[in-house]
């Protein structure tokens, strides 16, 4: 039986934040199948999976419920939540990740998390036809686009709380999601943004650390600053501070855990 856990990621508050699943193997499974249904079984966001390596040194893979992906915030601090929390890694106040988007790490704060992402710094872009359409025809002040999203500015925060995507034609964009984003209204955060990644199985993400290495960049850009919160306007609602250094970007946040259980291994 392998121990897994839902645990909500960027809040302190139970059933707020972005959920994600977290199990702790003692191998991988020869084959990845495994992982998949059991990310598909969670039907959460993200499910994260670790491997021991060793003196605070961990094995990281996430998977949505339909794929793998290359790189995840909000998993990564659930991770490193249930490792400290559980006392599984109570001997190390900072955390290394081998991932699929090279070594993470998380730092033990006073009343936080820090998780040191990479920047994936955007480029000027093209809106496609089939993005432009799945936005309901929006008229962006701006579109970039990294190795993972587009990003799409708008005038005010009151268009990214109103858009209604067509997830259905979100699905076949070329790329892992849209983040649509503004400067925000309200003195106390420099930017707002809504995540959509229905190419990966997510049409709305609650609250997204990873978007926020390419967000982070774009804004520092425009406002002239390296240090930012952000709130995210989804349904489940979240807030994200962030520092860039050179390439990395490092990420603010709180997690808690709200589900312990046995996973029974049928692989």
């Amino acid at each position: 039986m392998i121990p897994i856990y839902t645990v909500d990621a960027f809040t302190n508050t139970p059933f707020k934040g972005n959920p994600a699943a977290v199990c702790i193997l003692q191998e991988y499974p020869e084959h990845d199948q495994w992982l998949q249904q059991v990310a598909a079984e969670t039907n959460l966001p993200e499910t994260a999976f670790l491997v021991d390596l060793g003196n605070g040194h961990y094995r990281l893979r996430w998977f949505t419920p339909k794929k793998e992906v290359d790189l995840c915030g909000h998993a990564t601090l659930a991770c490193a939540q249930v490792l400290w929390e559980t006392g599984v890694a109570y001997n190390f106040d900072k955390l290394r990740f081998q991932t699929k988007s090279g070594l993470l790490t998380a730092k033990r704060l006073d009343h936080a998390i820090e998780l040191n992402f990479p920047v994936e710094s955007p480029s000027p872009a093209v809106l496609p036809q089939s993005l432009a359409d799945a936005l309901d025809g929006i008229q962006p002040a701006s579109v970039s686009r990294n190795r993972l999203d587009f990003i799409v500015e708008v005038e005010s925060e009151a268009e990214v709380r109103e858009l209604k995507p067509n997830f259905k034609l979100l699905k076949n964009i070329p790329a892992r999601g849209v983040l649509v984003t503004s400067r925000s209204e309200r003195e106390e955060f420099d930017f707002v943004a809504r995540c959509f990644f229905s190419p990966v199985g997510i049409d709305e993400d609650p609250v997204t650390g990873s978007a926020y290495c390419g967000l982070a960049p774009y804004w520092k850009d425009r406002l002239g600053k390296s240090s930012f919160t952000a709130a995210q306007l989804s349904e489940r609602g979240g807030i994200v501070k962030m520092q860039l250094a050179g390439d990395r970007v490092f990420l603010h946040g709180q997690a808690v855990i709200v589900v312990k259980g046995l996973l029974m291994r049928y692989n």
